[in-house]
């Protein structure tokens, strides 16, 4: 099989080979649910991820975060509050009640475009939107792709008990207990073996210094058989 030489000396194939090398190197975008309840006093990440390929990187991206409080019964739906927007590559605050008590934390590359809450009050409960606009430039063709996302929170004053956190440590403590044990009973084993190699060797001893001096200079010597 002829392989075709680029200029440089190099293959074909060793070209598409570091091809595909480049693209296992990409970052991946893993899309994860936002927490849904915060601790008063605390703060609190709201999750918003917008997953981009390959091709979209180089697009303009446009954030906007909105709030509705939390909708009493027989009441009909608030109006949506715009309380924070990400444009022209910088995170911009929005007068309101949330001013000053938030924080942009999303990713360099826009995949992430969460942001924070500080010091949580009982009056963040509610829902928030994250709503996100980007556009494509491929020569005089300027597609765009919008996508938005809800997050439900609500606002207590203790963290809820985590039962997967609580049935973990519940299981490190017993394997920790079990190791102890079993350790303990190795050193025992260790010990009575040890004890026992000991004894062999001073009974020997003591049967050796038992015999007398004579037999010990002069063994008794077999005659020859003929």
């Amino acid at each position: 099989m002829n392989m075709q030489r680029l200029p440089g000396g190099f293959h074909l194939t060793t070209l598409l080979l570091l091809v595909c090398m480049v693209d296992l190197c990409q970052p991946v975008c893993v899309d994860i649910p936002s927490e849904t309840e915060a601790v008063l006093g605390k703060r609190m990440k709201l999750t918003c991820i917008s997953c981009m390929k390959r091709e979209e990187v180089k697009a303009k991206t446009h954030v906007d975060w909105y709030y509705m409080p939390k909708v009493e019964k027989n009441q009909g739906e608030n109006d949506k509050t715009l309380i924070y927007k990400y444009e022209v590559d910088l995170p911009v605050e929005v007068d309101g009640p949330f001013k000053g008590r938030l924080a942009w934390n999303g990713s360099q590359d826009l995949q992430d475009i969460s942001i924070s809450i500080l010091n949580v009050t009982y009056n963040d409960s509610g829902v928030y939107e994250c709503h996100v606009l980007r556009e494509f430039e491929f020569g005089s063709f300027t597609p765009s792709a919008f996508m938005m996302k809800n997050i439900t929170l609500k606002v207590k004053e203790e963290a809820s008990l985590d039962t997967a956190a609580l049935y973990s440590e519940v299981m490190m403590y017993v394997l920790l207990v079990f190791l102890t044990f079993w350790l303990l009973i190795e050193m025992v084993y260790c010990y009575r073996k040890i004890s026992r190699s000991d004894m062999q060797t001073q009974d020997t001893a003591t049967n050796y210094l038992a015999v007398p001096s004579e037999q010990k200079d002069n063994p008794v010597s077999v005659p020859p058989r003929f």
